[in-house]
């Protein structure tokens, strides 16, 4: 037979504690010593200009920065609470100062095609100098058309051209009354034009005069009449061509005068803008459009607006307008912009309307940017999740990213739900890093999910939630509660303040050698530190009001943990705390309601008896066990195969389950104790009920580490306290948990006393002997135990199990072999 080697116990070591012995109340907790840190108070502090407890996170960042290229944008992922949001736009804007200055962007007219307004792309600060440039222009240019139209100069040209039509008009008329006199005709003219009467003598012809006429005559005066038409008609062309010529000429005086006008002053603002050729462009092209549109500044009044096609004809001086939409005469070096609500517009903008005449029209000044446009040449900031909950924002930022240009496109428009006038403006180039801010399990379900996500986030920012806990990061630790102090114009904090925030960072990592990066939450220690010391009135804030905001923080969320006190006080929930019982044991578990966790004992208890069902978990069979804890119980099975199968096959039926739990369980923490509450029931040994006991266990036995420890030992020291402090009470906790051991004062105090214990294990035969008192037994070469040993008695058990499992199968057979 194999020999199985099993750990001795008692002889190892880990941080001063021999296994079996109760820890020292120096291991329960690492303290900060306040005279190590080096200042009195924060006020001696200088700034924090580096983030700190992130390396890998700000290398990626720095990374997706620096990298040209399509795609290299960030997603940052980590914990709720770590403070992201914040450290990313810091780190952002300090990169951002030292970054090329960004341009600012304006959409003006389109004089060819309103429809399609145009981009005009300018230096920092420079487009509110154009929109005002632009606009004394206008008023100029009104003034100047305004006197030179009103000019006698004017008048008398207008005249000239005006008199070369009268003069050939009075011409024709005389050569056509001369000639119709000659030919016994009047010419009269009526509101229709010119019309040829038959005469008599110089008068109009009655009709009965006409009548009497013969028909050789008629035909002759028809004849005459034909001949004369003729010329009324050649005449009639010829002041028609002249008068056509008289309204080019006009025009051509108008534009020639206008131009005149406001040629000098345009060409002086283009002297001002002659490093922009679009700028030049558009003035090149408002300066023909004043020219072609100089009769609506002639007389000063402006026409209603009114819709003419697909957008509304606007005023005179709003339609050479320059709408800026991006001003960054404010930004020092690249735009940091943070958004906290992605909707489709906020991203990519928008084109609002007006209700004229029942109609809704817009145009070029009703285009409004969004965060896009803003961070456009900079850095823009996003959480994820509410780019993804607001619908099309994610499509069209993909799209504006995967494009890189950023298109004001109308969502009802683009979806076909509206038929309204719209826009086409001219798209913007886009050059930004996108940094979308969310959970591990949202950037995993893109990745997983979205084809595009990888191609355009091709850079992830990790943030770690735990820092190692050093004498530097303790430093930085300081650090940063003087940022915050500096931020929210709180009182100085003194050292001992600073070193109890840096024990409740080791608290919230749950190690005594991390600290916690979570830096939302301890900036929210921090500012409510400062509340009670100043409603205590203290001007500088020390240990007491960190510990007061500890507490505060505790009783606004800890009504339930109370009320479970109160209910094991009451005997609604059984737990002793006291006494022996066999397979019934403490266990230890975890609840989080609200963010807030606490630990809570709860009862398992075990059943054995003869039979071939094995251990069967009653919370898997009511269907409130979780797989993990179902992974437990099936472990149990293959420890329990492993130590006392090796000869003969086990007989064994076990039901184990949490007394008085009625939500589901999960998880394995629970799986050592599970295990030596089978174990009591098969030995018969009864087991300590002072004493709790926490880990799980793999099927050789070993115990492995848990989470919640600190959680677990004060849910039990509470139900403990309630019930009296007796000197025996404590808790078995994995060995490997030592170093996670950040418990409260109150603990520690009672440890120190010898009120309380903590004993730390690595093997279940070594917490059966803290709880049963007697020796487990290491197994002999022959796979027996010792006699007398807790193991020895399992195995006599289980062989009892068996042999009446044996002896039941030969009395079923005999009863069948006499039927």
């Amino acid at each position: 037979m194999t020999k199985r080697k099993t750990k001795k116990t008692v002889k190892k070591k880990t941080r001063g504690v021999k296994i079996g012995e109760s820890v020292k109340p120096a291991a329960l907790r690492a303290v900060c010593d306040p005279a190590a840190l080096g200042f009195k108070t924060t006020d001696e502090l200088p700034r924090l200009e580096e983030v700190i407890g992130q390396p890998r996170a700000f290398r990626a960042l720095e990374t997706g920065m620096e990298l040209s290229g399509p795609g290299y944008n960030v997603f940052a992922l980590g914990l709720p609470g770590s403070g992201k949001t914040t450290l990313i736009r810091e780190h952002l804007e300090r990169r951002a100062a030292n970054g090329p200055d960004p341009y600012d962007w304006c959409y003006v007219n389109n004089f060819d095609d309103p429809h399609r307004p145009m981009l005009l792309r300018l230096p920092r600060g420079q487009a509110l100098k154009l929109r005002k440039d632009v606009h004394k222009l206008i008023l100029r240019c009104e003034q100047e058309i305004q006197r030179i139209f009103t000019s006698e100069e004017y008048s008398r040209q207008q005249n000239l051209l005006a008199g070369e039509v009268e003069e050939l008009q009075e011409q024709e008329f005389d050569r056509l009354t001369q000639l119709a006199d000659k030919n016994n005709f009047v010419l009269a003219q009526t509101p229709y034009g010119v019309k040829l009467v038959p005469g008599i003598n110089g008068e109009p012809a009655k009709p009965e005069e006409l009548e009497a006429l013969s028909d050789e005559q008629k035909q002759k005066l028809e004849k005459k009449e034909g001949m004369l038409e003729g010329e009324v008609q050649k005449s009639l062309h010829q002041i028609q061509a002249k008068t056509r010529e008289l309204h080019e000429k006009l025009q051509e005086l108008d534009e020639q005068t206008a131009l005149f006008a406001i040629d000098h002053l345009v060409e002086a603002l283009k002297e001002k803008y002659s490093s922009q050729d679009p700028v030049v462009e558009y003035l090149n092209a408002l300066k023909d459009d004043i020219v072609a549109n100089a009769d609506q500044f002639r007389d000063g009044e402006q026409e209603p607006p009114r819709a003419t096609g697909r957008v509304v004809e606007i005023d005179v001086r709003q339609r050479y307008d320059v709408n800026v939409l991006v001003d960054n005469s404010g930004c020092k070096g690249a735009p940091v912009i943070v958004e906290n609500h992605p909707s489709y517009h906020n991203l990519m903008g928008r084109i609002e309307h007006e209700v004229v005449l029942g109609a809704t029209l817009t145009n070029f000044t009703l285009i409004r940017p969004g965060a896009l446009h803003r961070a456009n040449g900079g850095y823009l900031v996003l959480p994820a999740r509410e780019v993804l909950l607001n619908q099309y924002a994610w499509e069209g930022l993909q799209r504006a990213l995967r494009d890189q240009a950023l298109r004001i496109v109308e969502l009802g428009t683009q979806l076909g739900l509206l038929s309204t006038v719209t826009l086409e403006p001219e798209p913007m180039p886009l050059n930004v890093k996108v940094v979308l801010i969310g959970t591990p399990m949202l950037y995993y379900m893109l990745q997983d999910h979205d084809e595009d996500f990888t191609k355009l986030f091709k850079v992830k920012a990790e943030f770690a939630t735990l820092m190692e806990r050093t004498k530097e990061t303790e430093r930085e630790y300081a650090l940063f509660v003087k940022a915050v102090i500096d931020e929210n114009g709180l009182p100085p904090f003194d050292r001992s303040a600073v070193a109890r925030i840096i024990e409740h960072g080791s608290r919230l990592a749950e190690s005594q050698n991390k600290l916690s990066t979570r830096f939302g939450m301890i900036a929210d220690l921090i500012r409510e530190s400062a509340h009670w010391a100043q409603k205590e009135g203290e001007k500088l804030v020390d240990a007491a009001a960190v510990d007061r905001a500890i507490d505060e923080a505790i009783y606004r969320d800890n009504l339930i943990e109370e009320r479970l006190q109160e209910m094991v006080r009451e005997g609604s929930l059984l737990i002793d705390v006291g006494g022996e019982s066999v397979g019934q044991i403490n266990a230890l578990s975890v609840l989080e309601v609200g963010g807030y966790a606490f630990g809570r004992p709860t009862r398992i208890t075990a059943t054995v008896y003869p039979g071939k069902d094995g251990v069967v978990d009653i919370e898997r069979e009511a269907k409130l066990g979780g797989p993990i804890h179902t992974k437990g119980v099936l472990i149990i099975t293959g420890f329990l195969g492993s130590r006392y199968g090796q000869k003969r096959a086990l007989s064994l039926s076990s039901r184990i389950t949490f007394e008085q739990s009625y939500d589901e369980v999960e998880g394995d923490s629970a799986s050592a104790a599970e295990l030596i509450a089978i174990l009591s029931a098969l030995a018969d040994a009864p087991l300590r009920q002072d004493r709790a006991i926490t880990g799980s266990v793999n099927q050789h036995g070993t115990i492995q580490v848990v989470g919640g420890v600190n959680e677990k030992i004060e849910g039990f020291f509470a139900t403990c306290r309630k019930e009296g402090l007796n000197g025996l009470q404590g808790v078995i906790v994995p060995e490997g948990n030592l170093q996670h051991l950040m418990l409260n004062q109150d603990v520690v105090d009672a440890v120190a006393a010898g009120n309380f214990h903590i004993w730390p294990i690595s093997t279940v035969d070594e917490g059966l002997q803290l709880l049963t008192g007697m020796d487990p037994g290491a197994v002999l070469d022959d796979g027996s135990f010792p006699q007398g040993s807790i193991n020895q008695r399992i195995l006599q058990q289980l062989e009892r199990y068996a042999a009446s499992e044996e002896l039941n199968g030969e009395s079923e057979d005999e009863a069948e072999n006499g039927d």
